[in-house]
């Protein structure tokens, strides 16, 4: 399949992904040694983590209503010049205050990604094929996220966690590059689409091309819409917290070197890499069987979200280092399968001029929860001395979450009938 354009194209957002998480993680993976330099208590780091979101919770929206206006290839290069740059910067950080403020603008600069791959997806892509395509772009981020323990733990140790940060910057400079050289808004836009799949992509689309639009306040009134951010806003706290503390967990309750913490938290990343590849092609193939494709995405998200949920709250009074590395693996593969169908519903339900505006208020209320996650877990283990109760409170989230989208989900029948109100008012 990677003969054809779009899914060369879906391998460059698979690398960006990779890029994404690796920036990202790489100061949870660092964090050691900059609280040891700096001095930071566990509530002043997990403020730091947190800072992180409230530059990428809101620009979430911001990047998924300017894709919908400005298209989705220019929003991702501003997007990932303005975040390479702001990790690069990070190795200027000598107060927490510092850290802050630049955290809070790479995550402006990151915000925009995921809303926007999921535009550009849908631009190019039939749905039969779009939670496939955005299983497989996601997929880097769990990766990302593997490599950044022994990448930015061998790069902290051997030339100190300041240089870590600006040869990772680089690799995302030089990324934009080719993105900026081989990518466009649409098929018809791309000198290398030939007319065979050219017409395979709009086959896919034809229904959608005949749909009126609707205002943007119709999509995020609705329970369906809400109800999928709700349950991403529980499978967020899981992945923050885990993202956010995981490594620190390792280090200060199980009291491995950093050496160690680097190596053994690839495990659960290298799963969920394995979960968030595949999700997409099981509810491709399931959507195919039921002859309904939000259905499907429907069945994959609640029943593994909950698996997650019931995993990771298992993790949290677990004794063992073993015990909790197979439950916190079990816990992130089954998150990150459901990862492309929070995505792909939006797909489901939204027409293609409102993708990018739904998808990033979605994506909004998501990642409130990195806002949250980090610093509620600092909290409670500051105040507890253990990180039980932090384990036990995302998994609750989560169940809440899948239960709402279990109850309110439900397929685009009623739209037609909403799409002729429309057209007479």
């Amino acid at each position: 399949m990677f003969h054809k354009v779009r899914w060369q194209l879906v391998a460059l957002l698979f690398m960006a992904g990779v890029i994404n998480y690796l920036d990202r993680a790489a100061l949870s993976v660092a964090a050691p040694l900059i609280t040891q330099e700096l001095g930071l208590d566990p509530a002043q780091l997990g403020v730091v983590f947190s800072s992180f979101f409230f530059g990428y919770a809101l620009f979430c929206f911001v990047g998924g209503y300017a894709a919908d206006r400005y298209g989705p290839r220019l929003v991702i290069i501003v997007a990932m010049t303005l975040w390479s740059v702001f990790c690069g910067l990070t190795a200027a950080a000598t107060s927490v205050a510092a850290l802050v403020v630049l955290r809070v603008i790479f995550g402006m600069g990151e915000g925009p990604f995921n809303t926007t791959m999921a535009k550009f997806i849908g631009n190019w892509f039939p749905k039969s094929e779009q939670a496939s395509a955005i299983g497989i772009a996601n997929s880097g981020t769990p990766l990302g996220g593997a490599i950044a323990g022994p990448i930015v733990g061998f790069i902290a140790l051997s030339y100190g966690w300041r240089i870590s940060f600006i040869a990772i910057a680089a690799i995302g400079l030089l990324w934009v590059l080719f993105w900026a050289l081989s990518s466009s808004d649409s098929p018809e836009r791309h000198h290398r689409v030939g007319d065979a799949e050219r017409a395979e992509i709009r086959r896919g689309q034809a229904a959608e091309a005949a749909q009126a639009q609707l205002p943007l306040t119709h999509y995020l009134r609705q329970p369906a819409i809400l109800a999928t951010a709700l349950a991403f806003f529980g499978y967020a706290y899981i992945l923050y917290f885990f993202l956010s503390w995981f490594p620190s967990y390792l280090t200060m309750a199980m009291h491995l070197s950093i050496q160690k913490m680097a190596i053994v938290s690839v495990i659960p990343w290298a799963l969920g890499f394995v979960g968030l590849a595949s999700g997409g092609f099981v509810c491709d193939a399931l959507g195919r069987r039921l002859g309904d494709q939000v259905a499907a995405r429907k069945l994959v998200m609640v029943v593994c979200l909950l698996v997650a949920a019931v995993t990771v709250a298992l993790a949290g009074i677990a004794s063992s280092l073993e015990a909790v590395i197979t439950l916190i693996a079990i816990a992130v593969f089954f998150m990150y399968l459901s990862g492309s169908t929070y995505w792909a519903i939006i797909l489901g339900l939204v027409e293609s001029g409102r993708v990018g505006g739904v998808a990033g208020f979605v994506h909004l209320i998501a990642n409130t929860a990195g806002i949250v996650a980090p610093i509620v877990t600092g909290v409670l283990v500051e105040k507890t001395g253990s990180f039980a109760s932090a384990f036990v409170l995302a998994g609750g989230l989560a169940i809440v979450g899948a239960l709402l989208v279990a109850l309110l989900v439900r397929g685009p029948s009623s739209r037609p009938v909403a799409l002729a109100q429309a057209s007479q008012r």
